[in-house]
């Protein structure tokens, strides 16, 4: 009987080595305490700006949704508010206003950076000269208009004496927003060039010293070597100018109360005078979120556009 031989053929399969998972590592007290210090450091603000600009965001938002006006209960009305509001006529007047505002505010930038242009400059009795310009940011808003509110008086006002004859400015439908915007872009270009004479004092000598070696003078240097180091500087001059357009109240309460006929009114003035006049508090908030959206698309819109171009 014969036996068979079985030869055993021995066959190395690999492995699968699975990977340790990588125990998670316990941070130490330095860094623990590092991020409580953080912690308490911002919690301040954090509740500072939970209390004073998201809650009555909020609270905006839910009175838009009722009829109150202030003393009775409220009643719950939906969307009614905002159906009202997009029926009134006037409320496109004080939106087409709000637009004139933020296209005529739009000069105060580069007003502001040609002044500032001008007085950066280390000569003799500059600082004085500073001064004078910067006078008009620190002034009240009311002063501003009681101010230009002389300026044009038809009987007394210095228009008149440039214009030879009286010319009722504020009491012209025609002429009233022009008049107060003209008169809001004294501050605000003031505020705009204090904004660029700080950023002018940060500019890279390096980069200046580079293109005045290469022969770069005047707008090419402007264009090419300045203002890109004040994209910045820009963009918050930008942002500033267009929330101070949206938000004028001030200068149209003292100037012209809105008037005449509502033909200056804008949001601001708008949703005050539903609130306190009429004591629609509940009308009043759906203006105020409509407002709101408004700043905020802009704002964000300018944000991805800042990120974008630095990307």
């Amino acid at each position: 009987m014969k036996t068979v031989q079985t030869h055993r053929v021995d066959v190395d399969v690999p492995r699968v080595v699975t990977p340790r998972r990588a125990k998670p590592r316990r941070a130490s007290p330095s860094a623990r305490q590092q991020r409580r210090a953080a912690f308490m450091f911002l919690a301040p603000a954090c509740i500072m700006v939970a209390i004073y600009v998201v809650w009555p965001i909020i609270s905006s938002l839910s009175l838009s949704l009722y009829n109150w006006d202030g003393m009775t209960e409220k009643t719950f009305v939906g969307l009614a508010n905002y159906v009202e509001l997009f029926h009134a006529p006037t409320f496109y007047t004080a939106l087409r206003n709000n637009v004139l505002w933020l296209v005529l505010f739009m000069l105060s930038p580069p007003m502001g950076l040609a002044i500032a242009l001008y007085l950066n400059q280390a000569v003799r009795g500059i600082r004085f000269v500073k001064s004078l310009f910067f006078a008009p940011f620190v002034l009240s808003g009311v002063v501003v208009g009681l101010i230009f509110s002389w300026f044009y008086d038809p009987t007394f006002g210095l228009l008149k004496v440039i214009l030879g004859h009286g010319m009722p400015v504020l009491g012209d439908p025609r002429y009233v927003t022009f008049g107060i915007i003209f008169a809001a872009l004294w501050p605000q270009t003031a505020y705009c060039m204090i904004l660029y004479l700080t950023g002018l004092t940060s500019l890279n000598a390096e980069q200046l010293e580079a293109a005045r070696m290469e022969g770069a003078k005047g707008w090419a240097m402007l264009w090419h070597v300045v203002l890109p180091q004040l994209r910045p500087t820009t963009f918050m001059a930008i942002v500033v100018t267009v929330i101070g357009a949206l938000r004028s109240f001030d200068l149209i309460a003292v100037m012209s109360g809105g008037g005449p006929f509502e033909s200056s009114t804008v949001l601001a003035y708008y949703m005050y005078d539903q609130a306190i006049k009429y004591y629609r508090l509940g009308y009043s908030a759906a203006i105020a979120v409509v407002l709101f959206a408004i700043v905020l698309v802009y704002i964000v819109f300018q944000l991805r556009r800042m990120v974008r171009e630095e990307q």
